[in-house]
């Protein structure tokens, strides 16, 4: 076999997961590992999503990572920009620069099972690795639906995580398809701008008012000379968001008082009863995202918008065509349409001990070992996996959650000592996953009367976390070698008897 370079651990991805497992990984002192990046610069989802009013639903000071606190947000929920910005400073604080490998997309991982490591083809060259943390995000590759005459429209296309900066959308007449948090954010940004915005919108979300301020030089002043009192804000958004999932997992009728919250904000927005009607939910406040918006329904409101209940079916040239018949005629379609999130494309990218694929071994729905590692994958570990999302609150308490366990399993291997790979039990893996969708039979996200993207093909919710982050916290904080079983290389082949043979030959002679 020819040599590559070889590293303890490779990681992929250069997002919030992807830096995170770096960070962790010098601090456990384990410096032979590479982060695998596709794009030329760091950030994940917050390079790619650059649409206009692009900002985190989530606050500032609970949207970052514990081990690296900024007490300079500008804003209590930040912006795209100062977002990636953060995430260039982490890079630079933890010295993370000279492990990062641009412009290297992995084609394929493949597990050699003589030698316990993995061969990884990128566009840039292939190496091995012990270790393979996939870090590559559920919203990382952008979902378009296949609209029959799409590819015939004379216009402009793009999806709002691939923006097209260079196309100015100034007088022009623009459909947006889709309501979900992206799309929320875009609408407002670009209304006033617009000649027309056609809003295809197939389920209504529900929309809470977004409480943002500018966070006062005082404050930032306070957060830096007294480090203590950012950490004290942190934790009293922590344990709001902590106080708020048993509503979510065990009560969901309790959150109808939330959904007369919401109606007020609509009605003062919305003063059409018409349109009213369009934008009010039919299911339960909580099963779709809860999205975070005080511009959204004011520009709904505005002269050059109109909001069609119905998703896009089709296009006929420069005419947009909705389920119900409405029609259009655009310059440019905007999708809003989210990602490949229960069909991560990494997944047939992977190849494991048995020579199937990732996405063949979860061709009836994502499962893994308390969301990190799958049966039959050795070695192998993904940072936000099956079952990690959140409907709350900050997504950066799993990740961290998951960089404890990663950490413990590099830990283990090293006790372990010599070539050695762990494989998840599929018992293990399938009692795991077991547990978690019992609990997730009493939630809102599968009681709550929704089609939601938490859900795969099957129906079946392989996206969200039935729990508060403490748990999670709890359940991933060592690994447990009884749910692995232990890879050694095989034995090399015993030559021992063709030795012997030799020796008697030359003995008789």
């Amino acid at each position: 076999m020819t040599e590559h370079e070889h590293v303890r651990v490779a990681v992929i991805g250069s997002g919030f997961g992807g830096l995170g497992a770096a960070v962790r990984l010098r601090r456990e002192g384990v410096t032979d590992f590479v982060v695998l990046e596709r794009a030329d610069s760091l950030g994940g989802t917050w390079r790619d999503n650059s649409y206009p009013g692009c900002a985190c639903d989530v606050p500032s000071h609970l949207y970052s990572f514990s081990f690296a606190p900024n007490p300079d947000w500008p804003r209590t929920f930040s912006g795209q920009e100062h977002i990636r910005a953060y995430l260039e400073h982490v890079a630079d604080v933890f010295r993370l620069r000279s492990h990062l490998r641009f412009n290297s997309e992995v084609k394929m991982m493949t597990w050699d099972a003589e030698r316990l490591r993995w061969v990884i083809e990128t566009s840039s060259g292939t190496l091995t690795a012990d270790v393979v943390v996939s870090a590559t995000g559920p919203l990382s590759d952008p979902k378009v639906p296949d609209v029959p005459g799409i590819d015939t429209f004379p216009g402009k296309v793009f999806h709002s995580a691939r923006w097209d900066h260079d196309y100015d959308l100034r007088g022009k007449r623009v459909a947006m398809i889709g309501t979900g948090a992206s799309a929320i954010q875009i609408v407002p940004s670009i209304q006033p701008d617009v000649a027309k915005l056609t809003l295809f919108q197939r389920t209504p979300p529900w929309v809470m008012p977004r409480v943002d301020r500018a966070i006062s030089g005082a404050e930032r002043w306070l957060h830096r000379q007294l480090p203590f009192t950012s950490q004290a804000r942190r934790g009293l958004l922590w344990g709001l968001r902590e106080l708020q999932v048993q509503a979510f997992t065990k009560r969901p009728n309790e959150l109808g008082m939330v959904e007369q919250l919401a109606k007020r904000n609509m009605a003062r927005a919305i003063k059409d009863p018409e349109l009213r009607a369009k934008l009010t939910p039919s299911y339960r406040i909580g099963c779709k995202r809860i999205l975070l918006s005080s511009t959204y329904y004011p520009a709904l409101a505005q002269p050059n918008v109109d909001v069609v209940a119905s998703g896009l079916s089709e296009v006929r040239g420069s005419t947009v065509v909705a389920a119900d018949g409405t029609e259009a005629e655009v310059d440019a379609i905007v999708f809003g349409t989210g990602f490949h999130v229960t069909d991560m494309p990494i997944a047939d990218r992977v190849v494991g001990a048995e020579g199937k694929t990732l996405a063949e071994a979860w061709q009836s729905g994502m499962k893994s070992l308390r969301g990190a590692t799958a049966a039959g994958f050795p070695n192998w570990m993904t940072i936000i996996g099956p079952n990690t999302g959140l409907g709350n609150s900050s997504m950066i308490l799993m990740i961290e959650s998951q960089l404890n366990y990663m950490a413990d399993y590099v830990r283990q291997l090293e006790v372990l000592g010599g070539p050695a790979a762990l494989d998840a039990r599929p018992g293990a893996v399938d009692a795991w996953n077991h547990r978690v969708q019992e609990r997730m039979k009493r939630t809102v996200w599968n009681t709550g009367g929704c089609t939601s993207w938490y859900l795969d093909d099957n129906g079946v919710n392989t996206t969200i976390w039935p729990g508060t982050t403490t748990e999670f916290r709890g359940a991933t904080r060592r690994v447990d070698l009884g749910e692995y079983d232990l890879l050694r290389p095989p034995p090399a082949p015993d030559t021992a008897p063709e030795r012997r043979t030799k020796k008697r030959v030359e003995a008789d002679a």
